[in-house]
């Protein structure tokens, strides 16, 4: 069974991703820039681009195109950081709200779907044991020659 743990972690994902991406079609977003809006928000005005993209798990030369998009619609902005003028920090505008509280609302009634019949306390164990394989693989990740560019 441990051998299929991972298939079927991908696997969920592709479809929990198609699930959503069906669900804000009507928004016009394609999964790319839903899913950095929704990061950023989730995360905080401010974040570096570096930062952003390891959390949403994209390389920070693929977000920048990305970002290039989301800053024609008028939805983020980059500038400058204050501490260090190399790295560039993403804020929301006023404009992205409306449009993440849609999304945040579509994504809760997804997911309040898709867990249904599964009892908080298995949600919570479940959430336990993913935290944990998600930090062995980051470490293996951290160990890797290179690391990443950021």
């Amino acid at each position: 069974m441990p051998e299929t743990i991972g298939f079927k972690l991908t696997r969920l994902a592709r479809i929990w991703r198609a699930i959503i991406d069906e669900r804000l079609a009507p928004l016009e977003l394609t999964q790319t820039r839903w899913v950095t809006l929704y990061h950023l928000w989730q995360m905080g005005d401010g974040q570096p681009q570096c930062d952003l993209a390891r959390a949403i798990g994209v390389e920070a030369p693929s977000l920048v195109r990305t970002l290039d998009q989301l800053a024609e619609q008028g939805l983020v902005e980059r500038r400058p950081s204050p501490e260090d003028r190399r790295t560039k920090q993403v804020f929301l505008t006023q404009q992205a709200t409306p449009l993440l509280e849609q999304i945040d609302t579509i994504v809760t009634q997804a997911r309040t779907e898709m867990l249904a019949g599964i009892e908080q306390q298995d949600l919570e164990v479940l959430d336990e044991l993913l935290t944990r394989v998600e930090s062995n693989a980051l470490r293996l990740q951290t160990r890797r020659p290179g690391g990443d560019g950021c």
